[in-house]
């Protein structure tokens, strides 16, 4: 009997290893399958899509200070617009604000806007490290280098933060606001992390809900520091925002007010521009109404335009200056206008990957000389791909040279 048991222990344990090899087996062939899968949304391309935007790169370090981060994006989907490109998006109308009672007899006291910051310094900084310094300081003999490194690198660029990385963002953050006060200059800063980001296109990602965008933006906030500072929040997340559902954006478009309210109380000098699309996208109107629910009226100073496009600067004034005007708002809301890859105007429609035949635009200033705009950045910092030219955010060389001579 005990010869008898001991066999049946030992089939027993022999069933149980071979249907834990099975399972392990049946879980190994769904990961398989799932990268497969991930492999093919990752390479497609939506051909509705009108703007290039950058999976900017993880950004850089200031020296005594913390490393530095990294981007993220927005959702689309929506009718081809009157521009050139065909455009998505369209948010619900915001909910009516509640009116103060006419039949009380003390009025609800109604709590004004905060003023909007003061125009941003003129000397904007450029972070000492960055994926196109990091390329000129490793091929001192590539004959590229010194345009690229004139054109490119010398000028003053946007730093995005796209990574979920709670406990981190705020020193990350902290570390470039320190590094330009010191300087004297102004900071353009990036929060990329919208849940949904991209639609799941080639810069899907970001926070896993709202709850957790919050937060994140929180602590974003608590790195501002008191000095002057740019902030360019979540591009593509207004203008690409059709994927969503109508509750969903409503929801998104409430996240970003609070983002904006959260940002502009840790620093009264910070400057908040909620997305503005491009002009070769939706209508000035339809825009201005997505922006109004989203509280860029209320909760920013103002909108950005072009970011990681490409159409002249003439044409994202004139646009801009219609979208604030259809916006409302108190007075001050101004625009600021990626010029970095502009300086040939927008390719054919369609074309917005790491298109050929581009350029340079305008070098970032403050000083734009015209009405209502507050500043010209480069917020897509050329070179970096859209994702046909290289990986989605990755600085290619090839791609920048062309830029530089174009």
């Amino acid at each position: 009997m005990p010869g008898i048991r001991a066999q049946h222990r030992i089939a027993h344990r022999e069933r149980r290893r071979a249907a834990r090899r099975h399972g392990l087996l049946a879980v190994a062939s769904a990961v398989v399958a799932i990268g497969a899968t991930a492999g093919l949304i990752d390479a497609g391309h939506d051909e509705r899509r009108t703007t290039a935007v950058p999976e900017p790169t993880p950004p850089p370090v200031l020296q005594p200070l913390p490393a530095v981060p990294t981007p993220t994006t927005a959702p689309p989907t929506a009718p081809p617009s009157p521009s050139t490109a065909p455009a998505p998006t369209r948010p619900p109308s915001p909910p009516p604000s509640p009116a103060a009672s006419r039949t009380s007899a003390a009025p609800t006291a109604v709590t004004p806007a905060p003023a909007p910051a003061p125009a941003p310094r003129n000397r904007l900084f450029r972070h000492p490290r960055s994926q196109v310094l990091d390329w000129v300081r490793a091929h001192p003999d590539d004959p590229r280098r010194p345009l690229i490194e004139s054109r490119i690198a010398a000028q003053p660029a946007a730093v995005w933060f796209a990574a979920h990385n709670p406990g981190e963002i705020a020193g990350q953050v902290r570390a470039v606001t320190r590094g330009a006060a010191a300087a004297g200059r102004t900071p353009v800063l990036v929060p990329y992390a919208i849940p949904d980001r991209d639609c799941g296109g080639a810069s899907q990602g970001g926070v896993p809900d709202l709850a957790a965008y919050g937060t994140w933006i929180g602590e974003f906030a608590q790195g501002l520091g008191a000095g002057p500072a740019i902030i360019i929040l979540e591009p593509d997340a207004i203008a690409l925002s059709d994927c969503l559902t109508a509750p969903e954006r409503a929801a998104r478009f409430a996240a970003l007010a609070r983002a904006g309210d959260t940002l502009r109380a840790a620093n009264p000098q910070a400057r908040v521009y909620f997305d503005g699309g491009h002009s070769g996208w939706h209508a000035p109107a339809k825009q201005a109404a997505a922006l109004r629910a989203a509280g860029a009226a209320t909760s920013g100073d103002g909108i950005f335009t072009n970011v990681a496009n490409f159409h002249r600067t003439a044409d994202e004034t004139a646009y801009a200056r219609r979208v604030l005007a259809a916006l409302g708002g108190p007075p001050g809301l101004g625009a600021v206008i990626d010029t970095s890859r502009n300086g040939n105007g927008a390719p054919a429609a369609g074309q917005w990957c790491d298109p050929a035949g581009r350029a340079l635009g305008q070098p970032p200033t403050t000083r734009t000389g015209e009405s209502g705009i507050d500043a010209y950045l480069w917020v897509k910092l050329p070179g970096e791909s859209d994702g046909c030219s290289g990986a989605a955010g990755s600085f290619t060389p090839e791609y920048a040279y062309a830029l530089a001579t174009g």
